[in-house]
């Protein structure tokens, strides 16, 4: 596909990852939390490494199951800082523990993707940028989520971080208007 969005490269998980799964609205609990515990883990790397170890994350992690990660404790931190499948980051991963108990109390009040899609007024902000100095690396409403979960306890969840999360999931379509993928993006948005 010619004219993707500029950061995508020539690698081809990358480019499958922009063609069909980012900006593409997500509206699953476990799923948007997956991808913002992965975008967590992205902090201080570029996201095709993350794309790479997706599958061993997905496999250590219990396929993001956080009911199953709120149980876990110091030992199944241990462990996963011996998995060379992964980023093995101590604070991330504590943090991936303890986000699940977070998780688990937003979902119980509202829903993880009621209270997340609630920012957006339940449907994508649909940006026309032309170039890539145009898209930004954080908002307004990115600094609010991001001020949100930390009250809630939650952790590496800056406002760039949730701003990258908002563009994968697709509350924002960020894809160029030159990009073939803006519009497709846009009509999904439509259909909720």
């Amino acid at each position: 596909m010619s004219d993707r969005c500029g950061w995508v490269g020539t690698d081809a998980i990358y480019e499958a990852y922009h063609d069909t799964e980012w900006g593409v609205p997500e509206y699953d609990s476990r799923a948007l939390w997956e991808k913002l515990i992965l975008d967590g883990f992205q902090a201080g790397l570029s996201w095709i490494t993350i794309l790479k170890k997706r599958d061993n994350f997905r496999t250590a992690f219990q396929r993001f199951d956080p009911n199953i990660l709120a149980t876990w404790g110091e030992s199944d931190v241990s462990r996963l800082l011996q998995d060379a499948g992964i980023i093995r980051h101590r604070g991330k991963i504590e943090a991936t523990l303890s986000n699940a108990r977070v998780w688990q109390e937003i979902e119980a009040k509202t829903g993880f993707d009621t209270y997340l899609w609630n920012y957006m007024g339940g449907a994508p902000l649909q940006n026309q940028w032309r170039t890539l100095d145009e898209v930004p690396t954080e908002t307004e409403i990115s600094r609010a989520i991001s001020k949100d979960l930390k009250k809630r306890g939650f952790k590496f969840c800056g406002p760039t971080i949730v701003y990258a999360f908002m563009q994968a999931v697709g509350m924002v379509n960020d894809h160029l208007v030159t990009c073939p993928c803006h519009e497709k993006v846009a009509k999904l948005g439509n259909g909720r």
